[in-house]
């Protein structure tokens, strides 16, 4: 049998519900390695929904999306772009962290979540985009992008640019629209590391244009 998180996402309930219940998901084996579920963080009245692959080692830590260096790097891009983060819904198409240690068994090394635990992690998102009455989805990076949009989804030709929304109908009345940009962990990595900040602003500006 295929895992899935299915039977432990509660029927009912708030974010808040979905939270308390996600410590206890047994959906796939990331849960055994993490230290704790890392869930979402934000504004579950949010018109703006950002999404990322998975939380990193910082965030397995403290139990928050998005507290590590390119949590902090987002934040200030978001700042830049005139998105507030306070007034935003952060979360993650996975939300256990993956990892190997290195040679020396004392640092955690991230590894880009599997397909088949990206479709277990799916039914937490789902429930997520159903109570959260988001204008813009924002998937961060290409697992993100792929995860709400499908495999055939590439980032390389569609970033930056406002769609229409590629999923399931969500619980809202009139369903977000969709932007893919960069994982800012790829502004971390890059050669020119200024070049591709202002890309992501400005691809972050067109999120807030969109909320109008």
């Amino acid at each position: 049998m295929a895992d899935t998180s299915a039977p432990f996402v509660p029927g009912t309930g708030d974010v808040d519900v979905l939270r308390a219940a996600a410590r206890e998901c047994r959906g796939c084996h990331l849960y055994q390695d993490a230290t704790q579920v890392v869930f979402s963080s934000g504004s579950p009245a949010s018109k703006a929904f950002l999404v990322g692959e998975q939380p990193g080692d910082a965030e397995d830590r403290q139990g928050e999306p998005f507290v590590g260096p390119a949590g902090r790097l987002l934040r200030r891009a978001m700042e830049d772009a005139g998105l507030d983060a306070g007034s935003c819904y952060l979360t993650n198409a996975v939300k256990h962290f993956k990892h190997h240690l290195d040679t020396r068994g004392t640092r955690r090394i991230h590894d880009k979540p599997a397909s088949t635990e990206i479709r277990a992690c799916r039914p937490w998102l789902d429930a997520e985009l159903s109570l959260v009455p988001a204008q813009i989805v924002v998937a961060l990076g290409a697992t993100a992008a792929q995860a709400l949009a499908g495999p055939t989804f590439r980032i390389t030709r569609q970033r930056g640019q406002l769609l229409e929304w590629p999923g399931p109908p969500v619980g809202n009345d009139k369903q977000p629209m969709f932007l893919a940009t960069i994982h800012p962990s790829a502004v971390l990595r890059a050669d020119d590391r200024e070049a591709a900040f202002a890309g992501l602003v400005e691809d972050l500006r067109l999120a807030v244009a969109a909320l109008g």
